[in-house]
C-alpha cells in the first residue's frame, strides 16, 4: 500500500498529464474546447465538494487522494481518446 507522500506524488504526476491533454484541446480552439473548459470547471467545484465531504464524513486523507486520483486517470482516458 503506498503513503499518502506517494499517492500525493502520483497524483501530481498524473494531473500534468490531463493538464497537457486539456491545454492541446482548449489550444484548437474549437466548439470541444469552450465545451471542456466549462466541463474543468464544473469537474473542480465538484471534485473539492466532494472531497470536502468526504473529510467531514471521516474518511481518510488517503481515501480523499485516491478519490482525486481515480477522477484524474478517468478524465486522462476521456481526453487521450480525443
Amino acid at each position: 500500500m503506498f503513503s499518502i507522500f506517494q499517492q500525493w506524488t502520483l497524483l501530481a504526476l498524473e494531473s500534468q498529464e490531463v493538464i497537457m491533454l486539456r491545454t492541446a484541446r482548449l489550444a484548437r480552439s474549437d466548439a470541444g474546447a469552450m465545451t471542456e473548459a466549462r466541463r474543468m470547471v464544473f469537474e473542480k467545484v465538484d471534485a473539492a465538494e466532494q472531497a470536502m465531504a468526504a473529510l467531514m464524513m471521516g474518511q481518510s486523507q488517503l481515501a480523499v487522494v485516491r478519490g482525486y486520483r481515480r477522477r484524474v486517470r478517468a478524465n486522462a482516458r476521456r481526453l487521450s481518446k480525443g
